[in-house]
């Protein structure tokens, strides 16, 4: 190897080490539906920048309430509109800084192969005792639940039926465990990302015409206005590397302006 050809590597290994140790980290308040893609993006994040992402998973409204209570977190990564804007209004998110991240897809799932058909007719027909959702109090994935069985005309009548999920994790749990026979969880939490299917059990991904538009909307909160990593963040989960993860899940891609 010669001389000049040495030092070029030199060079850049001297950079490539300054880059990383610049990098900063930033914490997260993620919608619990997005797990498993958020996990593999912050992965692909921290090798693409150098940044990280330390994240903490859980319902969207439980998350707001809790920034608004001066937790420190400095990306927030909700499963509806209606916070970020709340907290871009009370001056704890970035003015304009919001944008649709992922578009949310709901499946009512059972583990029991051939239980729930292709076309949720179960939840007028069905003889089963509980039916699980998330929380709509402070949980996006029980509001659009309420709204598809209010659009179909079964909500009165299975309401006395509802078991309630903190958050959208723990409504799969309810259902996969057999403490609710069935229940409205996330495209993600059960789908085969080799096929692009639900993986076991039986299911029905609800027509996105039965609820209102599901945009999960993430905002740059004032605490990481200042924090390099948290721009980036917010910057990589628009990039087609991040894109492809989320596409992976089920999710469905926002329209890029």
């Amino acid at each position: 190897m010669s001389f000049i050809a040495l030092n070029r590597i030199i060079l850049a290994l001297s950079l490539l080490s300054s880059a990383f140790a610049q990098a900063d980290t930033t914490l997260v308040a993620v919608a619990s539906d997005f797990t498993k893609p958020m996990t593999e993006i912050a992965e692909a994040f921290e090798k693409t920048t150098g940044h990280s992402a330390k994240l903490s998973f859980g319902s969207s409204g439980k998350a707001f309430a809790q920034i608004q209570s001066g937790a420190p977190f400095e990306v927030y990564l909700s499963a509806s509109e209606k916070y970020p804007l709340e907290l871009e209004k009370s001056g704890h998110a970035v003015p304009d800084s919001h944008f649709v991240y992922a578009i949310g897809k709901l499946v009512l799932w059972s583990p029991k192969p051939g239980y729930v058909d292709e076309q949720g007719a179960i939840l007028k027909t069905g003889t089963f005792k509980h039916i699980a959702l998330a929380d709509p109090s402070h949980a996006p994935y029980g509001v659009v639940a309420e709204e598809v069985m209010s659009h179909i005309g079964v909500v009165d009548k299975l309401r006395p039926l509802f078991v309630m999920g903190e958050n959208i994790s723990q409504t799969y749990q309810f259902v996969s465990t057999g403490n609710a026979e069935l229940g409205f969880v996330g495209l993600a939490q059960v789908i085969d990302v080799n096929t692009g299917k639900i993986a076991s059990g039986s299911g029905w991904v609800v027509p996105d015409n039965l609820h209102s538009p599901f945009n999960q909307t993430a905002s740059l909160l004032t605490t990481g206005a200042d924090n390099p990593a948290a721009s980036a963040l917010l910057n990589f989960l628009k990039s087609p590397a991040a894109l492809s993860i989320i596409e992976k899940y089920g999710f469905g891609i926002p329209k890029q302006p």
